[in-house]
């Protein structure tokens, strides 16, 4: 028997940053966003071996082990054990032989948060292969700390519940860890509008979140005032997105995208840089309305909004930086998962 699972990514809107601690436990966060269709992969196959095998496809990278119930966390491929590890300790299964094989459609670090929606994947497949009693908020909390505890990854919260829930959602994060998802039901013009009025270009260059986000975090343990207030204007985006997508409002969706953006450089130093305003001068020149780089920053890739009979002036112009445009549609599926029998192969 075979399971298979995917996740999908997700696109970062507004509110970006606010679900990090300690901002969302001192001032709660409020998060928009919405998931595409593009996806983390994962295969599990049981196997005769006796061995569990991790091959991570997309990065080139295999290991295998000897059946026990804690794989060594040493960085290769920890994401992948850090999942078994706490399946295993928490559910109390039996282990076996079996290989796991893993892709992502966009590379980590690219701000779509791969890294969280990999995990929600894994997690998913293995929930399906054991029949665990997991919904889409325990997936996403297990996925959470899993990342964050465990494997003591820096990062923010909702990337985990996009890939869990996935579509358009408006998130709250209150303190002890506690996050109130919305799905918003936007009408179904509304999404082709923001499909056809919005570009995604990848910069080509992936990059640590990590380290964005510890300055992050480090401003507001010290109270770096400016970077509080422009947390909390972030978060203010995040309500008034919310108004403008559910009217249909896609002008005033562009303006608050490009204010926040402008909001969210000052939050901390390596947000942007010469070659991430270069692309958004390119794009802004040929008729872009506004531009905002998705996830922590510093990299991966960007956000555009555009009239749509200027789409391909602007592709045009980002034709002369590096990089690509990418397409996309939004998607409304969260995490999913099936199995697959040898007589239906």
């Amino acid at each position: 028997m075979k399971v298979r699972s995917k996740a999908p990514l997700r696109l970062g809107l507004a509110g970006g940053g606010t679900d990090v601690s300690p901002y969302s436990d001192i001032y709660g966060g409020l998060i928009l966003n919405a998931t595409i269709n593009l996806y983390a992969h994962c295969t599990i196959e049981e196997t005769q071996s006796g061995k569990i095998e991790i091959y991570a496809a997309d990065l080139n990278k295999h290991v295998s082990y000897d059946m026990q119930s804690h794989l060594p966390i040493d960085g290769c491929l920890d994401l992948h054990k850090g999942v078994y590890n706490r399946l295993v300790k928490d559910f109390r299964i039996k282990p076996k032989p079996f290989k796991i094989t893993t892709y992502s459609d966009a590379p980590a670090g690219s701000g779509l948060g791969s890294s969280s929606t990999m995990v929600v994947c894994i997690l998913q497949a293995f929930s399906e292969w054991y029949n665990l009693p997991l919904g889409d908020y325990e997936i996403a909390r297990l996925s959470y700390e899993i990342e964050r505890i465990d494997l003591g990854l820096s990062g923010g919260k909702q990337d985990q519940y996009a890939a869990a829930f996935g579509g358009f959602n408006y998130m709250e994060f209150l303190q002890d860890d506690h996050v109130i998802v919305n799905p918003l039901r936007i009408k179904p013009w509304v999404v082709e509008e923001m499909e056809s009025s919005m570009l995604l270009f990848f910069t080509g260059v992936s990059r640590s979140s990590a380290e964005i986000i510890d300055e992050q975090k480090k401003n507001t343990r010290e109270k770096n005032s400016i970077a509080i207030e422009a947390m909390h204007k972030i978060k203010q985006s995040a309500i008034d997105m919310k108004t403008a997508i559910l009217r249909g409002d896609i002008q005033s969706f562009a303006s608050i995208l490009g204010q926040a953006w402008e909001e969210k450089k000052k939050m901390a130093n390596s947000i942007t840089n010469p070659s991430i305003q270069h692309v958004l001068e390119k794009a802004m020149s040929a008729g872009a309305v506004a531009g905002k780089v998705s996830g922590a920053g510093g990299g991966g890739f960007i956000i555009f909004v555009v009239d749509p009979t200027k789409r391909k002036d602007v592709e045009r112009a980002l034709d002369s930086c590096e990089g690509r445009v990418v397409n996309f549609q939004f998607s409304e599926k969260g995490s999913q998962s099936w199995k697959i029998f040898e007589n239906h192969e």
